[in-house]
């Protein structure tokens, strides 16, 4: 059977593979993932479509169009190693260990691999090469003759006291330091191609800076209220729904509010005309090990905040898994992203084109403010909206902002909606 790469969408043509997660020769099982692959939107696996033995086609970091054929399946136990008969797999060699291995003329299979599966390091092959130059040539010892004796003026340089004019004198013994071992270039600059992600992630935030008037407007909010609902209502929200009652919830609420009162936020913009959206499709960036990513919430302003938790907890799962589909991406019309969750304080985030406005979430902080004149503690989150001044002007987002804040502040009229 023939894996191929599946098509994700009218506007993708190629792939890259990113990783097997099955070995050359390796059993699989029916709908177990085998491969990793990775185009400029998402990054997916491949599932084995039948029982047998995986022979790889394509190795890892090449580029494929889709439907190509990267792997087979054939039926088969698969007790064998890739390319080692009935002796043991050798585990693959990485650049710069065969760059140095060749420089220092050692065999890399006579090593033993102090590294993962075995894997011959950098340092395995130093040590190797240090030990080898500090052994000698032949059987004896350095500095000793032939034959292993001992010359006869081997006292005196052995650092042992000496007879000199009837005394006794005592003679410093200074080690000759040994070779020293080169120091690879592979492990002061190591250069890998950009992912297909990556890539993309470049193209659009250039794209974002380049063709748009980007500005950002700042707020702070007091979350005192909402910590409040969290901890009244948390236990009995998580039992009855199954999932955990968060932050990002009210802030999604809160903008479909902000939306409906500042439509331009939600719009974008389209050679000479400007699109208003009636329909809230709300993008939520979540941090994935390749790059970040943004499904979308689709009506959010018909979702309930159990609804909202339960999709953002599917989204993160499908990202971890790289189970995430084109679709999920697509047609968001404003976006929110929190840098609190990696302990970001303030930050400037950046349009995701054609959208023309984003909303950042920051970390929870403790400050002292002042209420009705006096200071008091409050747990405080600074709020930061990135919008394309071309379509929006300052009062608009301002007040749209300022909305959010007021939202969030208040937000027992947002939750018994929810």
């Amino acid at each position: 059977m023939e894996i191929k790469v599946p098509s994700v969408g009218e506007s993708v043509y190629e792939a890259l593979v990113g990783k097997w997660l099955k070995k050359n020769g390796e059993a699989v099982r029916k709908d177990e993932p085998v491969c990793e692959i990775e185009t400029d939107k998402i990054t997916m696996e491949i599932d084995a479509g039948a029982d047998g033995v995986l022979t790889i086609m394509v190795p890892e970091g090449a580029t494929v169009k889709i439907g190509s054929v990267i792997g087979i399946i054939e039926a088969g136990t698969g007790d064998r190693g890739p390319g080692t008969g009935k002796g043991k797999e050798v585990p693959p060699l990485s650049p710069a260990v065969r760059k140095i291995a060749q420089e220092l003329g050692i065999k890399p299979e006579t090593v033993h691999g102090s590294g993962r599966g075995g894997r011959v390091t950098v340092d395995d092959l130093l040590t190797a090469g240090t030990r080898d130059l500090t052994a000698g040539t032949g059987d004896r010892g350095p500095g000793t003759g032939k034959g292993g004796e001992v010359p006869k003026d081997a006292a005196v340089k052995s650092g042992e006291a000496a007879a000199v004019g009837g005394k006794q004198k005592e003679f410093a013994f200074e080690p000759v330091p040994g070779p020293r071992s080169p120091v690879p270039a592979a492990e002061r600059v190591t250069r890998s191609p950009m992912t297909p992600i990556r890539k993309r992630i470049a193209e659009r935030l250039l794209v974002a800076r380049q063709q748009t008037a980007m500005l950002t407007t700042f707020n702070e909010a007091d979350l005192g209220r909402v910590m409040e609902l969290r901890k009244k209502y948390k236990e009995h929200f998580q039992k009855k729904h199954g999932v955990s009652l968060g932050f990002m919830s009210f802030f999604v609420k809160a903008c479909v509010e902000a939306l409906k009162e500042y439509p331009a936020v939600n719009g974008s913009i389209e050679g000479d005309d400007i699109v208003f959206h009636h329909y809230y499709h709300i993008g939520i960036a979540i941090g994935a090990e390749k790059g970040l990513v943004v499904p979308v919430l689709r009506d959010a302003d018909r979702l309930s905040f159990a609804e909202i938790e339960t999709t953002i907890a599917g989204f993160a799962e499908k990202t971890k898994a790289n189970r995430l589909e084109l679709s999920d991406l697509q047609g968001g019309t404003f976006t929110i992203s929190n840098g609190g969750v990696y302990g970001s304080l303030l930050s400037t985030p950046i349009l995701n084109p054609p959208q023309s406005g984003v909303l950042g979430m920051h970390a929870v902080q403790e400050r002292p403010v002042v209420r009705d004149g006096q200071i008091v503690i409050r747990p405080m989150m600074y709020l930061a909206l990135s919008y394309d001044h071309r379509i929006i002007d300052g009062r608009e987002a301002v007040g749209f902002l300022k909305k959010v804040k007021e939202y969030v502040e208040e937000p027992e009229e947002l939750f018994l909606e929810g």
